[in-house]
């Protein structure tokens, strides 16, 4: 069975080798050993805080096939962006020049470095090994956050955001990065996304145009990409939208992937999810479900297939269901249908 539990330290040469799986764009998991255990000790400790409210804790997950013990993939969730270091984007604006007397009007669009996103919870490090791509599994892995958003909701920010991976190429290069490169940088696609990730972002201040860019002065190949998913993302996007994300001009600075936004009320995997009252029996398979615990510190979340009776409140879940989320008969659990 696979089980969404809370990261700990012994899953660290796992944690290293989804890294080493993800490749260059995945900013969140750099291969840095320093940077991984250091935010798998993080997420260790906000689990463990009793936060009442959104914060700098970070939550990372990861799900693990019971039967042998292997870590098939890592989501996650932060609480509220930008409270201990600067999160930038570029927002995707316009400026008139305009001319009466002349008959002239040019609308032109522009990039402007900004942190509006501060204070917005966002969920980030969504992968999924090949292995484990089939069935719901992807599914599941994605929507336990919005379980934990619904039943938590008073640790997150209320705005929602995830930022999607932008367009590069095989080998990693950005041609959105390729034109800050030439005229404002002087590294490579990989370097800058690995610096960020690892958290040194002070070269971000003081090499950025502090100025908004003309898009129309880039090159076709970088406008082309402004606002575009890699192609590796777009089922991810289309889940996202599906639950009510949508893309409102905000930018990855790196490589111009479009960030989208939802109010966490607003999300419909969080609108749909209802609690119930957990009865263990040993019945038939029903339909399709993710369900969590409603115990933050020890959360599991998994697929189950159960019978929930919406009027009465409650669920019918197997024996082995109800110890892979830890609970007992009488004990409440959230569910959404598949």
């Amino acid at each position: 069975m696979l089980v969404i539990r809370p990261i700990v330290a012994a899953d660290y040469p796992a944690l290293m080798q989804i890294a080493h799986d993800s490749g260059v764009g995945f900013t969140s998991l750099p291969t840095n050993e320093q940077l991984l255990r250091s935010r798998i000790a993080h997420s260790e400790e906000s689990f463990a805080a009793n936060a009442t409210k959104p914060g700098t804790e970070g939550y990372l997950m990861v799900m693990e096939d019971t039967d042998t013990g292997t870590v098939v993939g890592t989501c996650g969730l932060d609480s509220a962006v930008g409270l201990d270091n600067a999160f930038y984007h570029y927002h995707l604006g316009k400026v008139v020049h305009s001319s009466q007397e002349l008959k002239l009007h040019n609308t032109i669009d522009t990039l402007t470095l900004c942190n509006d996103y501060t204070g917005a919870a966002e969920l980030c490090t969504l992968f999924l090994s090949e292995s484990a791509r089939g069935g719901n599994n992807g599914r599941v892995l994605s929507r336990c956050r919005f379980l934990m958003l619904a039943e938590f909701g008073e640790r997150f920010g209320d705005k929602v955001i995830a930022e999607m991976r932008g367009v590069s190429d095989e080998k990693g290069n950005s041609p959105f990065w390729e034109w800050l490169e030439d005229h404002f940088f002087s590294m490579d696609f990989p370097t800058a996304d690995y610096l960020s990730g690892i958290g040194n972002k002070v070269f971000i201040a003081e090499l950025m145009p502090r100025y908004p860019i003309y898009v129309n002065l880039l090159s076709d190949e970088a406008q082309e990409v402004i606002g575009h998913v890699h192609e590796k993302t777009r089922p991810a996007l289309r889940l996202l939208e599906r639950e009510g994300f949508r893309y409102r001009g905000y930018v990855d600075i790196f490589d111009a992937g479009p960030t989208v936004e939802c109010e966490r009320e607003q999300i419909k995997a969080v609108r749909d999810s209802i609690r119930v009252k957990v009865k263990v029996s040993e019945v038939e398979e029903g339909a399709p479900y993710v369900a969590c615990n409603t115990d933050f510190q020890n959360f599991r979340a998994t697929e189950v297939h159960i019978h929930v009776d919406h009027d009465e409140e409650f669920a019918l879940i197997t024996r082995e269901h109800a110890d892979a989320l830890k609970v007992e008969d009488g004990d409440i659990i959230r569910v959404l249908s598949l």
